[in-house]
């Protein structure tokens, strides 16, 4: 019997250099700013939700690509120290790792990418029985993988014609077009923007999150939104959802919504109603921000549950 898999994530992976935080505007002209904490550490929205999922338990494989380098290394490396399967985390022989810089200031950060081998990741990297032998895929930076991007609606056709579930966090679109997802919508169970992301991609017609959640959830998917502060709300295109936030001082904000990715689906997948699931995945996001970088303080299933505030019915 093939072994079966909790969650297959499909997406980027490269290191982050987070810098921060700034105090002044960042100066050019050769000047050296100095600034409190520095980490390099794994990033990619991918990356980090996986690590995320692992750590609240679930059996996870990746797909994607890095190239041959140290840094493709160590996001190897890493990631099979979180126990993640990565024999589908393939070595590109042209191209470099991902790399991307982090700069934050207060509640905010600029980011910075140099895409790599995600203009070369596409639906050939992802095996057939991983599709095939997994309970939940998930996807994402849907705008810098253009090619997977193209062959993500056969991925998750195929994932949902052998049981699976499917989810997908299309994470900022460089371009500003925020266009091209009716496709993969149409197969995607549950979309998990954040509050400004649903906005751009629901259009002029969403002047709030609530808006965009309904509008997003009447393409298709349940429509998770991830209100920062203020906490989460879904749309299942009849009901809006919504709980707070878990009040935390923050040291980091870096991937916190990639950690409340995978404790929405863990949730789920431990058979726990979206208004339930809401509140434990705002619990992961808001504890994964105790420490620097996306992964170090990301919870256990055991750990999350003890901070998760059960408020009964949810306000809608």
């Amino acid at each position: 019997m093939p072994h079966r898999y909790d969650l297959l994530v499909i997406g980027d992976a490269n290191p982050d250099v987070i810098l921060g935080p700034l105090t002044a505007p960042l100066a050019f002209g050769q000047r050296e700013q100095l600034v409190e904490a520095g980490a390099l550490t794994l990033g990619g929205s991918a990356a980090i939700m996986a690590c995320g999922a692992a750590r609240l338990g679930l059996e996870v494989a990746f797909a994607g690509r890095v190239g041959n380098d140290d840094a493709g290394h160590y996001i190897r490396t890493t990631l099979a120290g979180h126990g993640i399967d990565t024999r589908a985390l393939h070595i590109d022989p042209a191209l470099p790792t991902p790399l991307t810089v982090v700069l934050t200031q207060e509640d905010d950060r600029a980011v910075l990418t140099s895409p790599g081998t995600l203009t070369a990741t596409s639906g050939s990297d992802v095996p057939d029985d991983l599709l095939a032998t997994t309970r939940h895929v998930h996807s994402a930076s849907y705008f810098l993988q253009p090619r997977l991007a193209a062959d993500l609606p056969q991925l998750l056709r195929t994932a949902r014609e052998h049981g699976a579930t499917t989810s997908l966090d299309t994470q900022d679109d460089p371009a500003g077009a925020w266009t091209g997802l009716d496709g993969v919508l149409s197969h995607t169970d549950i979309l998990l923007p954040n509050a400004a992301e649903a906005r751009q991609l629901a259009g002029p017609r969403a002047q709030t999150p609530a808006q965009a959640a309904e509008l997003l959830a009447a393409r298709g998917p349940l429509a998770v939104v991830k209100n920062g502060a203020d906490g989460a709300l879904c749309h299942d295109g009849r009901q809006l959802l919504s709980v707070p936030g878990l009040p935390v001082t923050p040291r980091d904000t870096v991937g916190a919504g990639d950690s409340f990715d995978a404790g929405f689906i863990a949730a789920t997948l431990a058979g726990q109603p979206p208004h339930e699931a809401l509140q434990f995945a705002v619990t992961c996001g808001a504890l994964s921000t105790r420490a620097h970088g996306g992964t170090a303080a990301q919870p256990t299933w055991n750990q999350a549950l003890a901070h998760t505030t059960r408020t009964g019915a949810p306000t809608s």
